[in-house]
């Protein structure tokens, strides 16, 4: 079946803010255990997980990516991920289908907002981690400051296992507290470090911290607890077994020393990768929930009925699309056929391969818990379960962000007409955040993303992969319409020009409903004053009206009509006069309905030093954000609010501009409320004056 069983695999999520060092940190291991030969680095282009062309411009991640490598006769498969909040559903989809994580931490600035964030959906999915403090080679850094952020921010069981030899341009190694011996490394060699005793003047300080470690794991475990008693010591087989139950519990998140860029340490973090974090078998992944909604998690068996969820989609030009899959339960061979649980279509997976950043190395088999990928499936996408037909087993979706940001996307030139929707339609193939509608008012083609920065990446993909030049329009708040109160109203359409005619007369009653019930309409018509073959014309004409909105333009949502009574003739009238009647109707009821604006709120934390605190709080009170709470931090404060997404549209270049670049913030969507009237009344007459130029 392969080289590697269940046990023998480590699925390993990168994660952190942007800035961390992440992508190098994953060359620096795959250089170190001998899958490349030689260190790739970002900044030159060459890294094996940041390969697309966005990526290499702009010096950042922008999608998750994977790489695999040996060490100590185990798979470890790195899934890289984006640091920066726009890019957050790539890090969610690459968690879903994670043993174990490593979250990265820089050196220099300690832990960041997103660095939280993903803290929070490393927990959603119960994924045990270990924390690297990265780029320890940096001037100023203090490696005691890092651990100390990171425990503010996750808690006391946050434990070095390493100490630093030397900091800043000195760093040269680590301690290992666990074999209190010291390993030392050439600067820039090839991560593979030198065994010794532990330098004289650090004796006192090792000591202390490994005083401190083992209490924490002897703390975790009973037995170890009652051996700390009586011997007041864990010996190092005692103490490795104590780390890794209690990394597998999530009850201890041991701490390592690096300096990625300069291989230094990185023999030692793929030692802990598998000494440490769980395989799949250890490590139980959530596949459901019950009756209860309560979640139900299993572990990966490889005896069971084939079963896998798709995680990632990319679009190939050449290979076209291309489906990234965990393996969850038995085995899957090449050329094995699989039921696609949404779609109930039969799927040949063919071409059969393990994921090297932009390579596919070809394989013959994948066992319950690997990663591969497979590509030409006919309709197959993310977050879809794929399973062998004995299999009962539905795995549960990845929950991704939603689109926050609207901008209307039109090509520079007719030429690129026809391609920009095909070209569109396969990047949201790649991308399940990212949407496009066809606005049925204005007929413009809008393109929503979680953010300005991701919606700007697609732009620049668009030119890139397809070759499709387009223009962004100024981002469009996604407003939308709603009735407070009920209100009746009487439509009658009638027309004669000579020949049949048109007649139909319909009443209706329109009335308002909970937030997210979205539009019920109801006959109540007892008796046949209009016919049941044009009552569906009535909803017809309604429903197209509310979408184009009847205030300012924008979708009607959230209410009930009611069909109440109507006239028909027997000649005259047909389904398109009960359209019109219908239509007519609600245009009439709306108005006398108390209609009001709505526009969506947004959750929004941002990371502030203390300084530029009373600066960041007064320019968000007027953009009309409510502050929900505040959570120190070593330096700072995370502002927690609620903003309308109309006032920070560009907020990140005002912050930016606030903080002098050392603000940041995560945004995401939270509900929809009422525009204040006088802000709704600017907006409509905002809206009908742009109509009537447009007109």
């Amino acid at each position: 079946m392969g080289k590697y069983t269940t046990a023998d695999l480590r699925n390993v999520g990168v994660i952190g803010h942007g800035d961390t060092g992440k992508t190098m940190l994953v060359s620096a291991c795959l250089y170190t255990s001998g899958a490349q030969n030689r260190l790739g680095r970002v900044e030159d282009g060459n890294a094996v997980t940041d390969f697309d062309e966005q990526e290499i411009e702009r010096q950042i991640s922008v999608q998750a990516a994977l790489a695999h490598t040996d060490w100590q006769g185990s798979q470890i498969t790195f899934i890289d991920t984006p640091g920066y909040a726009v890019f957050r559903a790539e890090t969610k989809g690459a968690l879903r289908v994670a043993d174990g994580a490593i979250v990265v931490v820089d050196a220099l600035a300690g832990v960041d907002v997103m660095t939280e964030k993903v803290w929070e959906y490393r927990r959603e999915d119960s994924i045990p981690a270990i924390i690297v403090i990265n780029r320890l080679d940096r001037e100023n850094t203090e490696f005691a400051h890092a651990v100390e952020t990171c425990v503010d921010a996750f808690g006391r069981e946050v434990v070095p296992v390493q100490l630093p030899i030397g900091e800043g341009h000195d760093f040269k190694g680590i301690v290992d507290l666990i074999e209190m011996k010291a390993h030392t490394y050439d600067f820039d060699g090839n991560g593979k470090g030198t065994a010794g005793a532990v330098p004289e003047d650090m004796i006192e300080a090792v000591e202390a911290a490994r005083a401190t470690l083992v209490e924490m794991v002897a703390e975790s475990n009973e037995e170890l607890m009652e051996v700390f008693f009586e011997q007041g010591d864990l010996d190092k087989a005692q103490l490795t077994e104590g780390i890794r139950r209690a990394v597998h519990r999530r009850r201890l998140h041991p701490v390592y020393c690096l300096a990625g860029g300069h291989g230094i340490g990185t023999d030692r973090l793929l030692s802990a990768c598998i000494e440490l974090l769980p395989s799949p078998v250890d490590h139980p992944q959530l596949v459901g929930h019950d009756e209860d909604g309560k979640r139900v998690f299993a572990a990966t068996d490889p005896n069971e009925p084939f079963a896998a969820l798709v995680f990632k989609t990319v679009s190939d030009d050449f290979a076209g699309r291309i489906n990234f899959l965990k393996v969850f339960a038995g085995t899957l061979k090449a050329d094995d056929h699989a039921f696609n649980v949404r779609t109930g279509a039969d799927e040949r997976l063919t071409n059969l391969s393990s994921p090297q950043g932009k390579e596919l190395q070809h394989i013959n088999a994948a066992v319950a818990g690997q990663i591969c990928a497979v590509a030409k499936l006919k309709d197959t996408g993310t977050s879809d379960t794929l399973r062998a037909k004995a299999s009962t087993m539905e795995i549960e979706h990845v929950e991704f962000p939603q689109a926050a940001i609207s901008f209307a996307i039109e090509p520079e030139n007719k030429s690129d007409e026809e391609k920009i929707s095909a070209a569109i339609a396969r990047l949201t193939d790649e991308d399940p955040v990212l949407k496009v509608d066809r606005d049925a008012q204005t007929h413009e083609l809008v393109l929503s993303g979680v953010g300005q920065l991701h919606v700007e990446v697609t732009l620049a993909k668009l030119k890139g992969r397809f070759g499709v030049n387009a223009k962004l329009h100024p981002p469009k708040v996604p407003y939308r319409e709603t009735v407070r109160a009920r209100a009746e109203a009487e439509g009658r359409h009638k027309k004669q020009s000579g020949g049949r005619g048109q007649f139909g007369v319909a009443k209706i009653a329109v009335e308002p409903l909970p937030a997210g019930s979205g539009f019920q309409f109801e006959d109540k018509i007892f008796g046949g004053s209009i016919s049941q073959s044009y009552r569906p014309a009535v909803q017809k004409g309604i429903a197209e009206t509310a979408a184009r909105g009847v205030l300012a333009g924008f979708p009607l949502v959230d209410f009930k009509v009611e069909l109440l009574d109507g006239k028909e003739h027997a000649v005259d009238s047909s389904e398109m006069a009960f359209k019109i009647a219908g239509s007519m109707a609600f245009k009439e009821a709306v108005p006398r309905a108390h209609p009001v604006l709505l526009e969506p709120i947004m959750k929004i934390e941002i990371t502030v030093p203390d300084e530029s605190l009373g600066d960041v709080m007064g320019d968000l009170t007027s953009r009309r954000g409510r502050v929900q709470g505040m959570d120190p931090r070593r330096g700072g404060q995370i502002i927690k609010a609620e903003v309308p997404l109309a006032e920070v549209l560009t907020y990140a270049i005002d912050l930016t501009s606030l903080t002098g670049g050392r603000g940041s913030y995560t945004m995401e969507f939270s509900r929809y409320e009422d525009v204040p009237p006088n802000i709704a009344t600017k907006v409509i007459e905002a809206t009908r004056r742009a109509d009537a130029v447009a007109d």
